[in-house]
């Protein structure tokens, strides 16, 4: 079990490149991203919300097993975030690629609340939430840029 927890929570592995896993982590969103724009909507939030759940679950057993509830080799939470940017748009490597760096500079930035879930809740939740609150951050500005784009 322990091996599966640092799969997943590793995003196959992504988290342990000691360069910027956060940002190698996000990668693990561009094909999820593919496979999941064709979704309804219900069927989008469906899968999205379950991966969620589990993504909690995750990186509260995976904080437990490196012995940091946020470490750095945790990234299951980015592939949640990035999710959340490019939620319900068709794919296209235009929005992929600003999506990703999007959530990156909001995720690194962590404008509150996001802040405030990475400073207080020291547990799979709050590593989740902040990338949550990232996503929907950069998922209003993705909107604007395509819209300025388009």
């Amino acid at each position: 079990m322990r091996r599966l927890i640092l799969f997943l929570a590793t995003n196959a592995g992504l988290g342990f490149s000691p360069l910027v896993p956060g940002t190698v982590g996000t990668l693990a969103g561009l094909p999820a991203f593919f496979l999941l724009a064709g979704l309804t909507p219900a069927a989008y939030l469906l899968v999205w919300g379950l991966l969620l759940v589990l993504a909690c679950w995750i990186s509260h057993r995976a904080g437990l097993i490196f012995g940091i509830a946020d470490d750095g080799r945790i990234v299951i939470d980015e592939l949640v975030g990035y999710l959340v940017t490019v939620a319900f748009l068709p794919f296209s490597w235009p929005a992929a690629l600003l999506g990703f760096f999007f959530f990156r500079i909001f995720d690194i930035v962590k404008v509150f609340p996001a802040s405030w879930f990475d400073r207080r809740m020291k547990n799979g939740i709050g590593v989740v939430l902040d990338d949550v609150v990232a996503g929907l951050y950069a998922a209003v500005a993705l909107r604007l840029c395509l819209a300025l784009i388009n």
